[in-house]
C-alpha cells in the first residue's frame, strides 16, 4: 500500500528547501566560484577510462580482460544517493537489497546467503583498505560511510580477483578510489534533506606547491522505517564521519595519507532469528566506531617500471547488543613491483602480510569461543601479461596465501584477450578463487553457556569457486557501445549445518556443492550530445545441492536468494548549460519470500550560478515495496522526496 508522505516531514523539507535557496547566493559572495562541468564523458572517452583493478596498472577500459563497470564521480552526482549502498546500485552487476534503514545485502553472481547488513564473497577496497571483517569474511555496510563527492570513481569486477587482491575476491571485487587532495582545493559544503532524514557535509583543501590536502566533515541521519502493516521499525540511525587525506609529489616519488573517524549509532529492528530461538532480548542500539590510517608510497621508475608500498592500520569497535561486544585492530602491509616490459613480457609481482586481533565481549545468546584471538595472514602474488601478438594477449598469474584455518591456498588466473580492431575485444577467463572460513565459521557457539545447541565447526572448509568466463566489449558506433559477459561458478565445499549423529547438537561443516550461470550485459547510446541513454541487464540460474553425509535440508534454498533476472534503464539529459534531468527505471525479480518489483528514481538539478547547485530528487517514484528479509521483519521501502543543495569554491 502506497503511504503518503508524513506532514511533519514534508514541512519541515519545504522550509529546509526555501532556506537553502535564500542562503546560497549570499553564501557565494565570498569567494570567487569555480564553474561546475555538468557535461558527461562521451561514450568513447568512457571506454577510454583508466582501471586498475583487473592488472594491478592502469589500462583503458576498453581493454581489461574482464566483467568491468566503472561508476564515476560524475554518475554519482547525478544519481541522487545518499548513502554508499546506493550507489552501488548503479552498478547492473550487482545486486543491491535494503531490508532497514541502515541494513542492506550486496551480492554479484548469487550466493546471497549472508542476510541482513553482511555479505561475503565480495572483496571491497576504500583506497586499497580492506573493508572485510574477519569476524564473518564480510562487510558491515552499515559502518561504511563516505563523503559521495569525494569518490573519483568506483571499479567493480564481477567475477574472481583472487590472483592480485587474495582471499574472499571470489565473485566481484569493488574497489572505491577517493579523489586526490589536489583536485578537492576548495571549500565545499553540502546539505541534503528528505523525508526520512538528512545530511550535511563541509570539506576544505589547499594545494601549496608539492603538498595538498583536505579535512573534512559529515553527519547523516536517517527515521525509522515502517512494515507493510505501517507498524514502525526501530532502525533510524546517526553517522558521524571525519577525515583528512593528503598527496604530496615530488619528481618520481607520490605519497598520499588518509585518516578516517566515524561514529555510528543505529537502533536494532527486531531479528526474527532470535525470536524463533525463543530468546526475548531488549534490543538496544548498535554502537559501531572505527578509526583508520593508511599510506602510500608510488615510485616510477625507467623504462615503464614502477615500485609501491601501502600500509594501514585500522581499529574498528562495534557492539551488538545483547549479541556481543568486538573490539579489533588489524595492520596490513603491501608491496609491488611491477617490472619493466621485456620481450614480449610485462610481469608483476607483490607480497602482503597482514595481522588482526580482536577481543570479544560475549553476551547470553552467542558466543565467540575463544573470546580473544590473533589471526595472521601472507601472500605471494606474481602475475604476467604476454603479448602473443599484437592483437593477442595472455595473462597468467597466481597467487599463494596462507591463513590459519586452512593453510596454504593456490589461487591461479588464466585470461586470454582478442583485440579483433580497435574497437572490439573479444575474453575469456579460468580461475580459481577461495573464501576462506572465519570466526562465524568455525568459532560461534549458541546459547553462550553449555549445553550448546550449535558448536561452532572446526572441520569447516575454504568455499571453493571454479569460475570460466566469456566476454566481448565493443565500440560499433561512435556514440554506441556495450559489454557482454557469460559466466559459470563451480562451488564447492560451502558451508552447512549439520545435525550431530547424537541429534542434540548442531555443528557448522562443509557439505553442499553447486554452480550458478548466467550472463551480464550492459551499454550506453549518446542519443544526443546532451542525452545518454544506459541500460544493464542481469539472468542467472543457481543450482545447488548437498553432499552425501548432510543432513542440512534448508542449506540450499537458504543459499538461493538472489533473483533470476534484474534490469535497469538510465536517462541522463542536460536540458541546457545550467539545468539537467536524470531517470532510473530498475527492475528485480522475485527473490526468496519477496515479490519482484520495478521501481523509479528522478533527479532535477540546477546550476543556481558557477559552484552552486541546488537538486531535487524522488526515489520509489512507482510506490513502497520490500526488498529482503522474512515478512514479519522486513523494511517497506516508501517514496523518498529531498532536496540537496551543494556550494563550492
Amino acid at each position: 500500500m502506497r503511504k503518503p508522505l508524513r506532514v511533519t516531514t514534508l514541512s519541515r523539507l519545504l522550509a529546509s528547501c526555501l532556506g537553502l535557496t535564500l542562503a546560497l547566493p549570499a553564501l557565494a559572495e565570498r569567494g570567487e566560484v569555480q564553474a561546475d562541468d555538468l557535461a558527461d564523458l562521451s561514450i568513447e572517452e568512457l571506454a577510454n577510462i583508466q582501471v586498475t583493478s583487473v592488472s594491478k596498472r592502469p589500462e583503458r577500459l576498453q581493454d581489461a580482460a574482464a566483467s568491468v563497470f566503472v561508476i564515476t564521480n560524475d554518475d554519482i552526482r547525478r544519481s541522487g544517493a545518499a548513502t554508499l549502498p546506493e550507489v552501488l546500485r548503479l552498478a547492473p552487476n550487482l545486486y543491491v537489497a535494503r531490508s532497514s534503514s541502515h541494513g542492506y545485502s550486496i551480492s554479484a553472481r548469487g550466493m546471497n546467503t549472508s542476510g541482513n547488513s553482511v555479505s561475503n564473497k565480495l572483496l571491497v577496497l576504500v583506497d586499497g583498505r580492506s573493508v572485510y571483517t574477519p569476524l564473518f569474511a564480510g562487510v558491515f555496510w552499515d559502518a561504511q560511510d563516505l563523503v559521495l563527492e569525494d569518490i573519483e570513481r568506483i571499479e567493480v569486477v564481477s567475477g574472481p580477483g583472487g590472483v592480485l587482491w587474495g582471499l574472499n575476491a571470489v565473485n566481484a571485487v569493488i574497489n572505491i578510489s577517493t579523489r586526490s587532495a589536489r583536485d578537492t582545493a576548495s571549500t565545499l559544503a553540502a546539505a541534503r534533506v528528505d523525508t526520512d532524514g538528512g545530511s550535511a557535509v563541509v570539506r576544505h583543501g589547499r594545494a601549496e606547491g608539492e603538498l595538498a590536502w583536505r579535512a573534512f566533515a559529515q553527519v547523516s541521519k536517517h527515521d525509522n522505517t515502517e512494515l507493510a502493516s505501517g507498524a514502525p521499525v526501530n532502525d533510524s540511525y546517526r553517522r558521524w564521519l571525519a577525515g583528512m587525506r593528503a598527496d604530496w609529489a615530488r619528481g618520481r616519488d607520490r605519497v598520499t595519507v588518509n585518516a578516517n573517524l566515524i561514529r555510528g549509532r543505529l537502533e536494532q529492528p527486531e531479528p526474527g532469528a532470535l525470536t524463533v530461538t525463543g530468546f526475548d532480548p531488549q534490543l538496544d542500539r548498535i554502537e559501531s566506531d572505527g578509526a583508520n590510517l593508511t599510506a602510500r608510497w608510488d615510485r616510477s621508475l625507467d623504462g615503464g617500471a614502477g615500485l609501491s608500498v601501502q600500509a594501514y592500520v585500522d581499529h574498528t569497535s562495534r557492539k551488538v547488543p545483547p549479541l556481543f561486544s568486538e573490539r579489533r585492530t588489524t595492520a596490513d602491509l603491501q608491496f609491488q613491483h611491477t617490472l619493466a616490459p621485456w620481450g614480449a613480457h610485462s610481469v608483476v609481482w607483490g607480497a602482503n602480510v597482514r595481522h588482526s586481533r580482536d577481543r570479544i565481549d560475549n553476551g547470553e545468546i552467542v558466543a565467540f569461543l575463544p573470546a580473544r584471538s590473533s589471526q595472521r595472514w601472507a601472500s605471494l602474488f606474481v602475475q604476467d601479461e604476454i603479448a602473443l601478438r599484437e592483437d593477442w594477449r595472455l595473462t597468467l598469474g597466481n597467487r599463494v596465501e596462507y591463513n590459519e584455518y586452512t593453510g596454504a591456498e593456490w589461487l591461479p588466473s588464466l585470461r586470454l584477450s582478442w583485440r579483433l580492431s580497435p574497437h572490439h575485444a573479444f575474453w575469456s577467463a579460468a580461475s580459481r578463487t577461495v573464501r576462506a572460513p572465519s570466526r562465524l565459521d568455525v568459532d560461534t557457539f549458541i546459547p553462550a553457556r553449555p549445553p550448546y545447541l550449535l558448536r561452532g565447526g572446526p572441520q569447516v572448509r575454504g568455499e571453493v569457486a571454479k569460475v570460466f568466463e566469456l566476454g566481448y566489449r565493443g565500440q560499433p558506433l561512435p556514440e554506441l557501445s556495450w559489454s557482454l559477459t557469460l559466466f559459470h561458478h563451480d562451488y564447492d565445499d560451502l558451508r552447512t549445518q549439520e545435525i550431530d549423529p547424537s541429534g542434540t547438537f548442531i555443528t557448522f561443516a562443509s557439505l553442499m556443492e553447486g554452480r550458478s550461470t548466467g550472463v551480464e550485459a550492459w551499454g550506453g547510446w549518446q542519443a544526443a550530445r546532451n542525452w545518454r541513454l544506459s541500460a544493464g541487464f542481469t539472468a542467472m540460474h543457481q543450482s545447488l545441492r548437498l553432499k552425501p553425509g548432510s543432513n542440512d535440508i534448508n542449506g540450499p534454498r537458504m543459499a538461493e536468494r538472489d533473483p533470476r533476472h534484474t534490469w535497469q534503464l538510465r536517462s541522463s539529459h542536460a536540458i541546457d548549460d545550467s539545468r539537467e534531468l536524470d531517470l532510473m527505471l530498475r527492475r528485480v525479480g522475485a527473490t526468496f519470500g519477496v515479490e519482484s518489483y520495478t521501481a523509479l528514481d528522478a533527479r532535477f538539478g540546477w546550476r543556481l550560478r558557477p559552484g552552486m547547485t541546488l537538486s531535487v530528487f524522488g526515489e520509489n517514484l512507482t510506490g513502497s515495496h520490500a526488498e529482503y528479509g522474512p515478512v514479519a521483519y522486513r523494511t517497506e521501502i516508501e517514496r523518498r522526496i529531498g532536496v540537496k543543495a551543494v556550494w563550492e569554491y
